[in-house]
């Protein structure tokens, strides 16, 4: 049906925020997307966005016809894929969402075997610095740091993870004593500027009682953006760093790093795998969290002691 056909261009352009990008994803040149949206309004007797070739705003009108419009199309595939869930192969796209170093490590060579598994699937997988929105941006799944704070999204953990203090052996051995996490403030820490976080205070609890926790202002010569930068820094013996066990786990193996102040550790960091919440998961969504959930702790070994 073309109402349909209209429903699905109007959500793809609106996911591609203009009509430069949407032609360039169809594959169709800027003035046939820019024909087809005008036909669109002229059907609808409403404007639906205010645009440039560089940037979509969607009207009221737009807004409620990508909303309902979203929930039409859902429905449909819900009720084609329960039609055909008896079938074993899993088909359609699977758009996933993970940060860049943590994607890149760990969540691309999983997507790599379960697309191999599974043919019918398009995977893509994105990876960005922030968490971007699920719904807004048209992803299936996002991997995420700690629990997600929308309500609405299902949280599955993946994998136990927790942030770890250390420094090579150079650095140690001329390094002045680390008793507490507040002897911190003393020593060059190389700082991770991420994202709109307080990256200048170090969070830390007991090992033996969380409820015994130390917050410390840190500081020093070097810092990046870049979470590989740092670790290469620390292992160059430039200071010390707050890492994640995932992270650095191999070089705390090999001796290349030294955990420090082990009695103390940083704040848990959790993966979780999310999805929206609705009345019928598709099955190629549940098949590949359960993917996610049985292979990426062999992905990372245990930390000693426990998380």
């Amino acid at each position: 049906m073309a109402q349909l056909d209209d429903l699905a261009f109007f959500q793809q352009l609106a996911q591609a925020g203009s009509l430069t990008a949407t032609a360039r994803e169809l594959g169709l040149s800027l003035s046939a997307v820019s024909k087809r949206l005008k036909q669109l309004e002229a059907r609808l007797g409403v404007e639906l966005a205010s645009r440039t070739t560089r940037r979509l705003s969607l009207t009221a009108e737009g807004e409620r016809y990508l909303e309902r419009g979203a929930a039409i199309l859902e429905e449909l595939a819900e009720l084609e894929e329960a039609l055909g869930e008896q079938q074993a192969a899993l088909s359609g796209p699977l758009r996933v969402n993970a940060t860049f170093g943590f994607g890149r490590r760990h969540v691309a060579p999983l997507l790599s075997a379960f697309c191999a598994r599974h043919p019918g699937l398009e995977g893509v997988l994105e990876l960005s610095n922030y968490p971007l929105s699920l719904g807004e941006q048209g992803f299936d799944i996002g991997i995420r740091i700690g629990e997600p704070p929308d309500s609405r999204l299902v949280a599955r953990r993946i994998l136990t993870n927790r942030r770890v203090l250390c420094a090579s052996p150079d650095y140690l051995a001329r390094m002045a004593p680390l008793v507490s996490p507040a002897d911190l403030a003393a020593h060059a820490c190389l700082i991770l500027r991420e994202n709109d976080s307080d990256y200048g205070v170090w969070r830390f609890c007991r090992r033996d009682d969380d409820t015994v926790e130390q917050a410390v202002k840190v500081s020093g010569p070097l810092a990046s953006n870049d979470g590989e930068v740092i670790v290469q820094l620390a292992l160059d013996g430039h200071g010390i760093a707050l890492r994640s066990w995932w992270d650095i786990h191999p070089h705390l193996m090999d001796g290349r790093l030294v955990e420090l102040l082990p009695e103390w550790r940083g704040v848990r960091a959790d993966f979780h795998v999310v999805y929206q919440q609705r009345r019928h998961v598709p099955a190629r969504i549940r098949a590949f969290v359960a993917f996610l959930e049985e292979r990426m702790p062999g992905r990372v070994p245990a930390m000693a002691g426990g998380a």
